[in-house]
């Protein structure tokens, strides 16, 4: 028979953090906890293959879990001396969910489970604090209703603020053990004419549809939402953990929080956390109360009043830094952390790697490296790669001018201004149009992810550093300020107030995450300074890494900033672009409307000095390093005039008639210009134009005292011909240029490959290209069929279907589009053993996809400026994995 369940706690643990895949992140820790001898409350785990039997039986259990679930209560009740469901001294438990990937606040939990109408005078009797036992029923009823039956949650809140506006109360701990019997009455009424029935009594019913809950929010939209962002399969499913209730609500010697061994922010060596006496955790998180400071240090630098958890609980904070080291030694990680006080004695619920920004990732990676707690290579692959973009955008401009409306805490890095929103679908939809935008709200919520991903920024009135705006804000790399509490929403009215003043939705705000400063406006900003910590780390990437990293640039300051972020060359330079300039338009729409050769020729003889120039600078810049050259590419409709005033300007400058250019530019309309005249189909029937361009090249490799190597690649071929006829027109020119200058450099001539006929003949084309760089962007396109500029309206249903594992123009499609790369490498080395081979499509900064390249075996990939560190981690971390 299969076990699904797994016991921890008072001496037992059926696991531990090995078995993250069977009992989930939170159980499989809470086992290692048990087993090391910190205190862990009794519990056990239904396993996560329970989640995907739930699903097949239509949201039933088999009768064996029933039987496996009492022993892990009777488990729990031998450890606690408490009974489940005994009027006199029952037991509570809590039910949470937990899976292999930690997923906050996206799925359901319950607390204070087994409390009814008679349990809860037995509470009262056996703690001796009746209000702590109504207290506990109200809150259990609450959450039941919200998570289990799934009735209106507002109404329960509304209930709560009229009961305290009725006593003329400001804080929940203001409400009396009569006032709390009192709201349990009402929410009861409340449930019964929600649900149409009594709240249930019977405990073990509560169990098994809490259970149910845990299991059935896997498939909650805001769940489905977060892992299609984080890439967690579905297949994974979640893991559910009963455990013991231990009560941070017990009066002023208990407490919550919640707690981090580092600061996840900045990666600081400091303890960093929040806490709330006389609370339960989700006082906490949920942003109700704002909590109080975990240190001293912490309160100080904040100026807060309310004494730190070091100041009003020493014996227990003294613990609890122990637990702390105890922690990050065992794991050799930073760890996010919950604990309850109760009446004094500590007990842990959760530990988990800590989620962080990107900064605090460096700079933790690289402090446990030099600590020795990790290695260097430990440390490479401890920071994932895309989080890097967190550290590659600008940030506020410290001398710019800044109308500061308030301040809160700022609780994930980063600068962002945009349009304010109060809601997250509106958040979404703006964003969908162009439109940068600030989600602003009382307090998010799990269902806000959406509008969360789709913001610049997230601001919030309550919360504090672990609220659920910090921690998915952080997770996300937006940045974020909460808890900004002078500040009064009006979600309906579409207005927040502060200070006298008004900002209605649509008007533009600047946050800084940073500093927790809220400004009117937009403020400037300044491009970020890549040293220190990532200087180290990537130092170390440089070292064990094989591939090499190019970046796509056409223009000096792309070429410069890729230098900075350390591109070691051009991978991809589109002369395209360059042509698009406004001073060059004319002239190249006066060659493509041409004719014959010799307006052609009239035409690029203007162009040559141009592209010239353009070379010189990009040689320049990369000082020595390969360059990648592109000739020309796009279908010639792109450059075509369409108003009235342009075409008038090419009439002039070519001295023809308007008419007779319109009827030119209608016959070179295509019907499919993407997989029509273009390309290397341009140079077949224009050879002037690569003559033009590769004698422009030439001319400016010549000109330059550090002599640059360029690789000339002839786009779109599909055939060995095609490439043979072009090579032969840019060694003309490159001979021509050299007989008139007197002096040589070394050049390759080598060929896109993104047509499908090119990657199976590869060992044809490769008897005359000498490199082969991959254009993942057409690749993908012609070998699925699929239009990217079209495809977005589909896509995304064939992910969430499963036809693709992710969007193949964002992550390469290995099993198709990869394959043939595989076939053009083996083809093109049998042919040409020593022949260069890169990559550079969009995806050539996905990490994914790069650490394919490197298990191909290329020899370098190019990706956009702002992703080549990206990329050289990336890279990194596929050479140590593949090794």
């Amino acid at each position: 028979m299969t076990q699904y369940v797994y016991r921890f706690g008072g001496g037992v643990s059926d696991g531990g953090k090995g078995d993250k895949n069977l009992l989930g992140g939170k159980g499989a820790n809470l086992a290692e906890m048990a087993s090391i001898g910190l205190p862990v409350p009794p519990g056990f785990t239904i396993g996560t293959p329970m989640c995907a039997v739930y699903y097949d039986e239509g949201g039933n259990f088999p009768d064996s879990l029933k039987a496996e679930v009492a022993n892990g209560i009777a488990h729990i009740e031998a450890v606690t001396g408490k009974k489940f469901g005994d009027a006199a001294d029952p037991l509570l438990v809590s039910v949470r969910s937990g899976a292999r990937a930690s997923m906050p606040g996206m799925m359901d939990t319950v607390l204070n489970l087994g409390l009814n109408d008679e349990t809860v005078l037995g509470l009262a009797t056996t703690s001796g604090d009746e209000r702590f036992a109504w207290d506990s029923y109200r809150r259990f009823i609450q959450m039941y209703s919200d998570v289990v039956l799934e009735l209106d949650h507002g109404a329960f809140e509304e209930a709560l603020e009229i009961a305290k506006e009725g006593k003329g109360y400001f804080l929940d701990t203001d409400m009396t053990a009569a006032d709390w019997k009192a709201l349990v009455a009402e929410y009861k009424k409340l449930v019964e004419q929600q649900w149409d029935k009594p709240f249930p009594q019977d405990v073990h019913d509560q169990l098994w549809g809490a259970v149910g809950a845990v299991f059935g929010s896997w498939q909650s939209e805001r769940a489905k939402v977060y892992r299609r962002l984080n890439d967690i399969p579905a297949s994974w499913g979640t893991a559910v953990n009963v455990q013991a209730m231990v009560f941070g609500n017990m009066g002023d010697t208990s407490a919550t929080g919640v707690a981090f061994t580092r600061d996840p922010s900045k990666g600081d060596n400091a303890y960093y956390g929040e806490f709330l006496i006389n609370a339960q955790g989700e006082d906490v998180v949920a942003g109700i109360r704002t909590p109080q400071y975990l240190t001293l240090a912490a309160r100080e630098a904040a100026n807060a009043r309310p004494l730190s958890m070091e100041e009003a609980l020493p014996e227990v904070y003294t613990e609890l830094a122990g637990v702390f080291d105890t922690l990050e030694k065992h794991y050799r990680d930073m760890q996010d952390i919950e604990f309850t006080v109760e009446r004094g004695k500590l007990w842990m619920l959760q530990t988990r790697s800590g989620k962080r920004t990107a900064k605090a990732a460096l700079k933790i990676a690289v402090d446990m490296a030099e600590e020795g707690l990790i290695t260097r290579e430990e440390a490479i692959l401890r920071v994932e790669p895309g989080a890097l973009d967190q550290l590659l955008h600008p940030t506020l401009d410290p001398k710019a001018a800044r109308d500061v409306l308030t301040r809160g805490l700022p609780a994930s890095p980063g600068a962002a201004s945009g349009k304010v929103v109060f809601d997250a679908d509106t958040a979404e939809k703006r964003a969908a149009a162009g439109d940068a935008v600030i989600l602003v709200r009382t307090e998010t919520s799990p269902e806000d992810i959406h509008g969360m991903h789709a913001a610049r920024g997230i601001l919030t009135a309550r919360g504090g550093m672990t609220s659920h705006a910090a921690v998915v804000a952080r997770g996300m790399g937006r940045p974020c300020v909460s808890g900004a509490g002078s500040l009064s929403i009006d979600a309906k009215a579409k207005v927040l107030r502060c200070a006298g003043r008004e900002v209605n939705e649509g008007d533009i705000i600047t946050i800084d995450g940073a500093s927790g400063e809220v400004m009117i406006g937009e403020v400037p900003t300044v491009q970020p300074e890549l040293a220190g910590d990532f200087g180290t780390l990537m130092g170390w990437a440089d070292e064990v890494r094989k591939l090499k990293v190019r970046a796509n640039a056409e223009t000096p300051l792309d070429a410069r900033t890729a230098r900075e972020f350390g591109a070691e060359g051009i991978g991809l330079c589109r002369t395209e672009h360059m042509f698009f300039d406004a001073a060059r338009i004319t002239a190249v729409r006066q060659m493509i409307l041409a004719e014959d050769e010799k307006g052609r020729r009239a035409a690029l003889d203007k162009l040559l000095p141009e592209q010239r120039s353009d070379f010189v600078e990009l040689f320049e810049v990369m000082a020595g390093l390969p360059v990648t050259i592109r000739l020309l590419d796009p279908p010639l409709h792109e450059f075509l005039p369409h108003e009235e005033e342009e075409f008038a300007e090419v009439a002039a400058a070519a001295g023809v008639e308007v008419e007779y250019l319109k009827r030119r530019a209608a016959e070179l309309h295509e019907f499919n210009p993407m997989l029509g005249h273009r390309g290397c189909r341009l140079g077949v029937t224009y050879p002037e134009i690569y003559e033009m361009q590769a004698r422009a090249i030439f001319e400016a490799a010549v000109s330059l005292a550090e002599a640059p190597v360029p690789e000339i690649m002839i786009p779109l071929v599909a055939t060995r011909r095609e490439l043979e006829l072009m090579k032969a027109v840019v060694d003309q020119a490159a001979e021509a240029v050299f007989a008139e200058t007197g002096k040589r450099v070394d050049y390759l001539v080598g060929t896109m490959i993104e047509l499908p006929r090119a990657a199976l003949k590869a060992g044809e084309i490769a008897e005359v290209g000498e490199f082969f760089s991959f254009g993942t962007n057409d690749l993908t396109q012609t070998a699925l069929g699929v239009s990217r500029d079209d495809a977005a309206r589909f896509l995304q249903i064939y992910v969430e279907k499963g036809i693709y594992a992710k969007d193949p123009f964002v992550s390469l499609d290995v099993d198709g589009v990869g394959e043939l790369i595989q076939i053009a490498a083996e083809r093109g080395r049998e042919t040409r053993p020593g022949i260069k081979l890169g990559i550079c499509g969009e995806h050539g900064g996905d990490p994914a996809s790069i650490a394919f390249c490197a298990q191909v075996g290329l020899d370098y990939v190019s990706a956009s400026p702002y992703r080549v560190p990206i990329a050289r981690l990336a890279a990194a971390q596929a050479a140590l994995t593949k090794a």
